[in-house]
Order: structure tokens, then sequence, then C-alpha cells
């Protein structure tokens, strides 16, 4: 068996492992398995046959896991230069800040549908749930864009201490 098939089996293997956990997370499988594919491949640019023959999947599998990719802002598509071909890829080149620390707008619509709620709903209880939910969404997309300034402030260094670790985990004793 060549390095080549071994690599590869190794890096599927690797695929399965980081999907499940985002299955866990509450990701459909496929998606979870296409992103993560997309993640860990060192190519820039995927079309859905490429995808689907890279990981032995079907056509219809891979379009519908691009489809929850692209909602959820994980993948972006485009066009192949001088095709006709749809090509997808990695929305950010921050793709974990992308994920964890991009969110206002889900924030804002959840403080906003909450705030509806607390203009609508009678003194009570569940109105009392309301106002903490307001309250709460707009503490945590504060709280967001100061971990994102300082994310992107520290992302160089805390990137390259990762490597460094790793190089020193490899080097002889």
């Amino acid at each position: 068996m060549d390095g080549d098939t071994e690599e590869r089996r190794a890096m599927l293997e690797y695929v399965e492992q980081f999907a499940g956990i985002l299955t866990a997370s509450g990701m459909q499988r496929m998606a979870a398995r296409v992103f993560t594919y997309i993640l860990v491949d060192d190519t820039e640019t995927y079309t859905a046959a490429d995808i689907a023959d890279r990981l032995g999947i079907s056509l219809a599998a891979v379009s519908g896991s691009v489809r929850e990719l692209i909602a959820a802002g994980l993948l972006v598509k485009s066009r192949r230069p001088s095709t006709r071909a749809d090509v997808y890829r990695l929305n950010d080149d921050d793709i974990w800040g992308s994920i964890m620390l991009d969110r206002s707008g889900f924030l804002e619509r959840y403080r906003d549908t909450a705030i509806i709620g607390i203009e609508t709903m009678p003194d009570g209880p569940g109105r009392d749930r309301l106002i903490q939910t307001a309250a709460f969404m707009e503490f945590i997309k504060k709280e967001m864009a100061a971990m994102r300034e300082d994310w992107n402030e520290r992302r160089a260094e805390l990137s390259a201490e990762y490597e460094a670790r790793r190089r020193d985990s490899e080097a002889p004793k």
C-alpha cells in the first residue's frame, strides 16, 4: 500500500471522527462529513462531483449537505472561471472565528423576537423569561464582539504556539 493511500485512509478516518463531534452538536451527519472533509483537505475549491467522489457519497447527498452548509454560512458557492461548474469553499480563512464569533445577526433576531413577546405578553413568568432572553442575547452579542477583537489580535500568536508544540513533540529526544 502506498503512502497516498495510507494518508487518504487516515484522513477519511479523521473526517469521520471530527464529523461525529459535529453531529453530536446538532449538525446533520452528511453535512458534518462534507464540512469536515473540506476543512481538512488541502484543496481550495470543490465541485459537487469532487466531494462525492472523495467521500464516496452520492451527488444528491452532496447537494443537500452543501445547501445546509451554505445556509449556515460555513461554505460559499461560486463559479469556476470559464466554466459553468459550481464550486464550494470554506466561507473564511478564519473559519472558527466566523462560526463561533460572527453570530450577531442570529443574536439580534433572538433578541428582537423576545422584545416583540415582551411588548405583547402580559406580566408574568413567561414575560419575565422573555426579558431575560433579550437581556442575555444583548449581553452575549457584546461579549462575542469583544472576543472577536481579542481573537483577531491573538490568532497568529496562538496558532504559532500550537505549531511550535507540534514541532516540539515530533523532535527526536
